[in-house]
């Protein structure tokens, strides 16, 4: 099974408000496992910066002035993230900016149906605690001391671990359990052949002359009996 970890870094919080997406990333996961696969790109939103939103992922206009505009990569990005199911963390905010790119150059818009929110997953898991990307990657030990701002490349790696961590993770211990109660079993089924080769065969118990005798005289009083033909 095939998901995209997806990530956005945006000019501010609503795209009705002019704000515009500076930064998208999708993170490959296969079966759950990362693949290495990543798709990132910087991009020109054509306007100012605000200090806030600055402040927040450090991607200044200047930095941003060659960088392609969302309609250069638009087709890059839907062919990256095919028809698959994505993973998003708030995933309400970056569909929103993701849709009102696409819907900017005239490209349908991706449904919220095929979206996994892992802000709702950790809500549901861990009812009243705090549920940011920083706080989870604390709760399951994943190292964010990179993050030192926020970036979509950054933060959907750092999600793609999370994500695996709130369907279960990949739970070594259950593995090394299950490998060793699997030798339990193999060690155990070897003893009971080695016990059964070293039973010693059980003695002969033909009948007696007597009992052969009175087994003759029933059948010689039995009409068609079997033991005749």
């Amino acid at each position: 099974m095939r998901e995209l970890v997806v990530d956005t870094e945006t000019t501010g919080l609503d795209p009705a408000q002019g704000h515009r997406v500076v930064e998208v990333a999708c993170v490959e996961l296969m079966n759950h496992i990362p693949t290495g696969r990543a798709f990132q790109t910087y991009l020109n939103p054509c306007r100012d910066m605000p200090p806030e939103a600055f402040d927040i992922h450090g991607l200044s206009a200047e930095f941003l002035a060659d960088k392609p505009e969302f309609g250069a990569i638009a087709g890059q990005l839907l062919e990256f993230i095919s028809d698959d199911p994505l993973i998003m963390h708030n995933a309400e905010f970056d569909l929103k900016f993701i849709n009102a790119e696409l819907a900017l150059v005239g490209r349908p818009a991706l449904p919220f149906m095929r979206v996994v929110d892992t802000v709702g997953m950790a809500r549901r898991r861990f009812p009243g605690a705090p549920a940011s990307l920083d706080a989870l990657c604390k709760r399951f030990s994943i190292d964010n001391t990179q993050r030192e701002k926020h970036g979509a490349l950054l933060d959907a790696a750092l999600l793609a671990q999370v994500y695996i961590e709130l369907i279960g993770g990949r739970q070594p211990g259950l593995e090394l359990a299950a490998s060793n109660a699997a030798a339990s079993s193999q060690a155990a089924i070897a003893g009971s052949l080695a016990r059964r080769q070293a039973r010693q065969l059980r003695p002969p118990h033909a009948p007696t002359a007597q009992e052969a005798a009175a087994h003759e005289a029933f059948v010689a009083g039995l009409a068609d009996a079997i033991w005749r033909k």
